[in-house]
């Protein structure tokens, strides 16, 4: 079994810490440059491509952490798998709560720093998933 799940828990985290870092290294700061004018049509545009990848990206992630937590062959690799599973639920969470509502204001105001403070927020706690799932490998090889 964990050689099904540990793949699917690094591809998971590793596309989310991807896609994340992609949106905090490029386009947020892009975003940020643009007049309100250009930035709603850009930023909506923007939107639709990372949806339904990213969700899909850390639900994998998370889904697997969750199984290794329980059923890893050791203390090391169930502790990194739970810490896992619990960064990437607090992603999941700031998207939720913070990202994806800020999401739907666009048409109506100009959230440019909030999104962009909220998304780092997200990457980080994506990247440090993927350095657990990246550690979990060692416990279990």
């Amino acid at each position: 079994m964990i050689r099904v799940l540990l793949p699917l828990a690094l591809m998971g985290s590793g596309l989310a810490a991807g896609g994340l870092m992609i949106s905090a290294l490029g386009g947020a700061p892009l975003l940020l440059t643009l007049s309100t004018k250009d930035y709603i049509p850009i930023h909506q545009f923007l939107v639709t491509r990372f949806d339904p990848f990213m969700p899909i990206a850390l639900l994998t992630g998370l889904a697997a952490d969750v199984v290794l937590a329980a059923t890893a062959p050791n203390a090391a690799a169930r502790g990194l798998a739970a810490a896992g599973a619990t960064l990437l639920v607090a992603a999941v969470a700031v998207s939720i709560t913070k990202n994806v509502p800020i999401n739907k204001w666009v048409s109506r105001l100009d959230p440019r720093m909030r999104w962009r403070n909220w998304n780092l927020v997200r990457t980080a706690l994506a990247v440090i998933a993927l350095l657990c799932n990246a550690a979990l490998v060692s416990t279990v090889v």
